[in-house]
This record gives structure tokens, C-alpha cells and sequence, in this order.
């Protein structure tokens, strides 16, 4: 089992389906965003580019965790720089909480939890009875967590 940072396959061609609305989408008849969430997940997990949708097999749990994760909140609406597309989301963080996790998954909970991109920590990450942080990087066209170039 490994957890591997990617993009997800099945998300790429979800945007080009138009599937996923990081901002308000008139074209898609509605006039606001999807709900995002990140779950955490154990050394166990197998997550990777070929991973489709939220599960909650090998999903950490613990104190101060609920099964699904945090919500999201898009801090940089879809825009461009250059040739890139990118969006950003603003840091969470699970407040007084004792887990560990090895990676995560940001998914679309509005589109029946199809998957978006994985996040692998590079090892377990810990907190007891303190916060547990997911801190993105910076809303730019070379930094920012969702990409296309």
C-alpha cells in the first residue's frame, strides 16, 4: 500500500466534461460552487492518479476527526497567469486532535465524491491533542495546488 501525490486521471477528464465547479458555473445552470472536502488517510491507504472517489477504507480516525474530513474553502477562484489555469485553497485544520496521517484525498462531495488530487505527506504526520494543519502552498500560477499548464 502506498500513497502517491497526484492529480487524479479521472478528474482531468471530469473538468474537460465540465463536471467540477470551483467557482460559480452560469454554463452548468447553477450559480455556485461545489462543495470541497479533504479526508486523512493511514499508511494503509492506496491512493494515487488512478483513484476515482472518496472511501473510507484506511481513513484516519481518532479524537477530533470526523469520517469525510474537512471542508474547503476556495481561497483563489479559477484564474490565470501565463499559460496556467490554477485555483488555491485556503489552509484546515483539525483543532485538537490526536491522529495520524499519511496522506489525504481532496474530493468533490456536490459530485458523488469523485476524487481531485492526492496528497502524500511523505511519511506519517502526527498531532496529539493539538491542531493538525493542511497547509497549501501559494495561490500562484507556479505553486498553487491545482495546476494545468
Amino acid at each position: 500500500m502506498a500513497i502517491s501525490q497526484a492529480m487524479a486521471t479521472s478528474f482531468k477528464v471530469e473538468i474537460l466534461n465540465g463536471i467540477h465547479a470551483f467557482g460559480t458555473s452560469v454554463t452548468r445552470g447553477s450559480t455556485t460552487a461545489d462543495t470541497f472536502k479533504i479526508a486523512l488517510y493511514t499508511s494503509s491507504a492506496s491512493l494515487d492518479a488512478s483513484t476515482t472517489a472518496y472511501s473510507v477504507t484506511n481513513e484516519v480516525s481518532g479524537t477530533g476527526y470526523s469520517a469525510g474530513g474537512n471542508t474547503l474553502s476556495v481561497s483563489q477562484v479559477p484564474t490565470s497567469s501565463g499559460t496556467t489555469a490554477f485555483l488555491d485553497f485556503a489552509d484546515t485544520t483539525w483543532s485538537t486532535a490526536t491522529i495520524t496521517a499519511n496522506g489525504a484525498l481532496i474530493y468533490n462531495s456536490t459530485q458523488s465524491n469523485k476524487a481531485v488530487a492526492v496528497l502524500a505527506f511523505g511519511g506519517d504526520k502526527t498531532s496529539t491533542a493539538g491542531d493538525f494543519t493542511i497547509q497549501f502552498p501559494a495561490a500562484t500560477a507556479s505553486d498553487a495546488i491545482i495546476r494545468i499548464a
